[in-house]
């Protein structure tokens, strides 16, 4: 018997020894999760409806949510213009998708945990190798112990071949030995994958993991070769993330099927090494970050574990609890945002099934169906007429912004943006949201990678006072949006383009002039 084939049976004999979940849920053709009533499955209603009043009062922008119980739904929402039928940018959740990528590997024998990186890689490997990186292992990357600092991650766009620019960074520490987060680490998971496969992992991925879960429509960046990015740029939907997260939760297993190994699933998801080793017992009872991490996956109080993307796009499996909860969002204090599940979700999970609570669960319906991101305050202004079909040419600036024009009508406003020479239309609803497209990107952590020409946009407009008129444009696949000011004084206009508060970027001001033409 081949090692390979050890492994295999290996994981075969734990999965028969310990795979079976007696709330799997029995999922319909169309790939849709069953419903339920959260007190049906032993969740309160008023419990929930607590979690969402308090998230409104925070600076935590919610953009879906969906809580599993007993492999049920037994609630969801988003908060419009965000959709179920959208996909939302995962960022680093998107790790957690890569790390289960290696496991159907290993469980096909095409490549161990142990393997050392090295081995898989000839043409990029610089002149000396050192003994760090000769005894560097896929285990090594997927635990974000690596040994390299800082952080390479920033050096990806240096060079068109990432793998090349990953091997320049030396390993100062012993692999396996300190962890320091690495999502260029993540990448090179990718490049590993599909090595040894053939395929992109999106491609891999999808009749392993994808359709036997019913996900469809999704979309994965690439770098410059084309090997998917691994560590960040994976897009599903709401319901996708609270599948995986289900799967896991059932180590595996799906309508009574074995997707992935459940030996795999217990590997990938407990305890490999410490963030900080040094941080007092009372940092660590408050931290969901320093509870120890698995490959690819985040352990978290509560014995819960979590795949976890910048702005707060959680997957979160509490298996003491039998429950999942899928979040996008766009925060900026990640701790705070999965505070208030800890606080309200996690104690509103009983024990046994709850009796009905017909008036809260109706309520907590309706809260659900109405969640919507205010979208700008409408107003009017004396100078619309004036600035009606006029053009503003500005002044050179880092981005590239050189003309904008303003067309009014029945409460909408179209605009049309010249950047780069390139002509970018919006159509903007008066204290309301429209859906359209763009060509023009927004704001982003993941830089020049595009897996797209277009991008879905929600728009709106309104008038702060007479004189300045402010735009919103919301990327609604995406958890970011921007804010144009417009101040009018005279000819001149005063430009001020900010993203996203949670962004942590300042604005670009630009100065403006009417056109005569």
């Amino acid at each position: 018997m081949t090692k390979y084939n050890f492994i295999t049976l290996a994981l075969l004999l734990l999965l028969l020894a310990g795979s079976s979940c007696k709330n799997a849920p029995k999922i319909i053709e169309s790939g849709i999760l069953p419903r339920s009533v959260p007190e049906t499955e032993g969740v309160s209603s008023e419990g929930i409806l607590a979690f969402l009043d308090s998230a409104a009062l925070t600076n935590h922008e919610f953009h879906s949510i969906m809580i599993l119980r007993h492999g049920k739904v037994i609630a969801e929402g988003w908060w419009s213009p965000y959709a179920p039928e959208l996909k939302h940018t995962l960022y680093s959740t998107s790790k957690s998708f890569t790390s289960t990528a290696v496991g159907f590997a290993v469980t096909e024998g095409l490549l161990t945990v142990n393997d050392r990186v090295v081995s898989f890689f000839s043409e990029e490997l610089p002149d000396t190798i050192s003994p760090f990186l000769a005894e560097l292992t896929i285990k090594d990357l997927l635990t974000m112990s690596v040994g390299q600092d800082p952080d390479p991650t920033s050096l990806r766009f240096n060079d068109s071949n990432w793998v090349w620019s990953f091997f320049r960074v030396p390993i100062l520490n012993k692999p396996g030995t300190k962890f320091l987060y690495n999502s260029l680490a993540t990448y090179m998971l990718s490049a590993i994958v599909q090595k040894v496969t053939g395929e992109k992992i999106i491609d891999y991925l999808t009749p392993r993991l994808f359709e036997p879960l019913g996900i469809e429509g999704i979309d994965w960046e690439e770098d410059p070769k084309g090997i998917n990015t691994g560590g960040w740029g994976l897009r599903v939907k709401t319901e996708d993330m609270a599948k995986f997260g289900q799967l896991l939760l059932q180590k595996g297993s799906w309508n009574g099927e074995e997707v992935i190994p459940a030996a795999w699933v217990e590997e990938a998801t407990t305890f490999k090494i410490d963030q900080d080793p040094e941080a007092s017992q009372s940092r660590k009872d408050s931290s969901d970050w320093l509870q120890g991490y698995c490959y690819q996956f985040w352990r978290c109080r509560n014995n819960a574990f979590r795949a976890d993307g910048a702005y707060g796009q959680y997957i979160i499996v509490m298996p003491e609890k039998d429950a999942v909860v899928a979040i996008t969002s766009e925060s900026p204090d990640m701790q705070d945002e999965i505070n208030l599940v800890w606080k309200y979700l996690l104690p509103a999970m009983k024990d046994d099934a709850l009796p009905e609570n017909r008036a809260a669960s109706d309520r907590l319906k309706q809260k659900l169906a109405d969640l919507v991101l205010m979208s700008q305050a409408a107003g009017t202004s004396p100078i619309e007429n004036k600035i009606d079909s006029k053009k503003y040419y500005l002044e050179s600036n880092t981005r590239e912004f050189e003309m904008i024009s303003f067309d009014f009508g029945d409460s909408v406003c179209n605009i049309v943006i010249t950047a780069g020479g390139t002509n970018y239309e919006y159509k903007l609803g008066a204290g309301k949201w429209i859906q359209d497209h763009t060509g023009r990107p927004g704001p982003s952590l993941t830089g020049p990678v595009m897996i797209t020409d277009t991008f879905r946009i929600a728009c709106s407009y309104g008038w702060k006072n007479e004189n300045t008129l402010e735009l919103v444009l919301r990327y609604t696949e995406s958890p970011h949006h921007e804010t144009i000011t417009c101040k009018f004084s005279n000819d001149n206009l005063r430009l001020s383009i900010a993203p996203s508060q949670a962004f942590g970027r300042s604005a670009t001001e630009i100065n403006g002039k009417l056109s005569r033409e």
